[in-house]
């Protein structure tokens, strides 16, 4: 019974240890060096689930292509800058999201979670030669990611959609 008291104490400390870790900001992570963009793609999808990429196809081989690939979003208007500035602006509406790096043809976003302040890099670029905007989205600490950046990602999606004049 006193071992059952001791691990449930052990468990309490170490709990409010990571939140106390998250308030202060030590979860955050640092960005990785190589985002951007680079011959035409983004970095890839993480080797574990804890992000998503319009690109994941790219690598059929990765052990995480089927689980992190999302659809590209749609040009508005045959208008990429536009399109990214709106993208900028909707993400920046967004709780906890800022867009740290926007230029005419890419942009990158910090997603922080509302608890324990985890980061997430949300990286767009526009394939011209596809006439489409790839999206990565991916968990900076952490093996899961519990289907967050997905989420993120869908609801941007449905945002962005929405924002398309109609006839």
């Amino acid at each position: 019974m006193l071992a059952l008291r001791y691990l449930f104490l052990f468990i309490v400390i170490a709990m409010s240890l990571i939140w106390l870790a998250g308030q202060m900001g030590l979860l955050k992570g640092r960005p990785p060096g190589d985002l951007g963009v680079h011959n035409n793609r983004l970095k890839t999808p993480s080797i574990t689930p804890n992000s998503v990429s319009s690109q994941a196809h790219y690598y059929p081989e990765h052990p995480q292509a089927k689980y992190a690939s999302v659809e590209a979003f749609p040009v508005l208007n045959e208008n990429a800058e536009q399109s990214l500035l709106r993208l900028g602006g909707l993400l920046n509406a967004m709780p906890g999201i800022k867009v740290v790096r926007q230029e005419k043809h890419y942009l990158h976003a910090e997603c922080e979670s509302a608890k324990m302040r985890f980061v997430d890099d949300l990286e767009m670029f526009f394939d011209a030669p596809n006439n489409l905007i790839h999206v990565r989205s991916a968990s900076r600490l952490g093996l899961k990611d519990f289907g967050v950046n997905r989420k993120r990602v869908e609801e941007l999606r449905v945002a962005y959609l929405n924002t398309l004049p109609t006839d």
